[in-house]
């Protein structure tokens, strides 16, 4: 079945992004009129200008606020941590005395509820520029050992903010870490969004932060909603998979189960007298790789030659299937 165009762009992009662990979905974005803007070339342009214009070799993001101002669509006074926005609050600190340090975002976004009070949206840390955000600094044992992106995750958790931006100028990486859950982040080269070909990653990266994603939308259709849904919609299609396996697993022991009948109990004897329970493994251990299969057919990750297709690929035997269903829908049993 032919994928709509909006979901073939999304698949494009986190194909190009490749996140690490749950960040966004396809449904949830689709839900939220999370769509990848095909007339990015002005916004590509603003972004291309506020780069730095130096003679280094990878080009980079030297002023944040100039960046969530100028391509983003933020007010300067949405970033606390500037003149405008103000001093990041002593709240939002972590003290770790078994370290003798204190963990604090460069910057903060503020979200205000209705009531006219305030909760913190997301948190924003700023690297030094080329810093390795998975790999952790050995220069100082007095200092904690773990990477820029435990550390951060350290001060997400603590803070209950679970979003946030870690930049070290030449990458932009969003990181979810809902407290009590896997988190998960997901990067943006700079590099890579600066070039023509990366023009859909950054349009992606924009859909994701710009101001009206963060700020005005309805609360449905917020960054924050989406993050969330991803995760509703994970943890639903988990659960939907797990119950057609085992509705699969069934069927495969009532087959077996049929066909040692009709063969008088030859057919699984020696099985049933040695290990009755490897029959039951030994199912499942098919069906799990049936899935891993079908996934990569899914996604065309195997081989698309006519000769597999049609004659070895799971889909192909299911299509073939489903025709011997129709056609003699009394003997499929058999």
């Amino acid at each position: 079945m032919a994928k709509h165009p909006e979901i073939l762009a999304h698949l494009e992009w986190l194909g190009y992004v490749q996140p690490v662990g749950l960040v966004v979905s396809i449904p949830a974005l689709t839900q939220a009129q999370a769509y990848v803007n095909k007339n990015i070339i002005p916004d590509h342009q603003r972004f291309l200008a506020c780069l730095a214009d130096d003679d280094k070799s990878e080009p980079r993001i030297a002023d944040f606020p100039e960046f969530t101002r100028n391509v983003l669509g933020w007010e300067a006074a949405d970033l606390v941590g500037t003149a405008e926005g103000g001093p990041v609050p002593d709240a939002l600190e972590i003290a770790l005395p078994e370290y003798g340090e204190t963990l604090k975002p460069t910057y903060a976004v503020r979200e205000f509820d209705k009531g006219g009070g305030g909760t913190w949206l997301m948190l924003i840390q700023k690297l030094l520029p080329g810093t390795n955000l998975d790999q952790a600094d050995e220069s100082d044992d007095r200092r904690w050992q773990a990477s820029p992106q435990a550390r951060f995750e350290r001060l997400l958790r603590e803070t209950q903010v679970p979003i946030g931006i870690i930049t070290s100028e030449t990458e932009l990486r969003l990181v979810y870490a809902p407290r009590r859950e896997t988190s998960g982040h997901v990067t943006f080269r700079v590099a890579d969004m600066a070039s023509v070909a990366g023009r859909s990653i950054f349009a992606a990266m924009h859909m994701l932060l710009c101001a009206e994603r963060l700020f005005t939308l309805p609360e449905k259709q917020r960054l924050p909603a989406i993050l969330a849904d991803s995760r509703k919609y994970q943890n639903l299609v988990s659960t939907q998979l797990a119950e057609q396996v085992l509705a699969a697993l069934f069927e495969l022991l009532r087959g077996f189960q049929a066909a040692d009948d009709t063969c008088k109990g030859d057919l699984l004897r020696e099985a049933m007298k040695d290990d009755p329970n490897e029959v039951y493994k030994g199912l499942l251990t098919v069906l799990m790789r049936l899935v891993f299969v079908l996934y990569a057919e899914d996604r065309n990750l195997l081989s698309n030659d006519p000769l597999y297709t049609n004659y070895y690929s799971v889909i192909g035997l299911f299509d073939r299937l489903r025709a011997d269903a129709g056609r003699f829908p009394d003997t499929m049993d058999q």
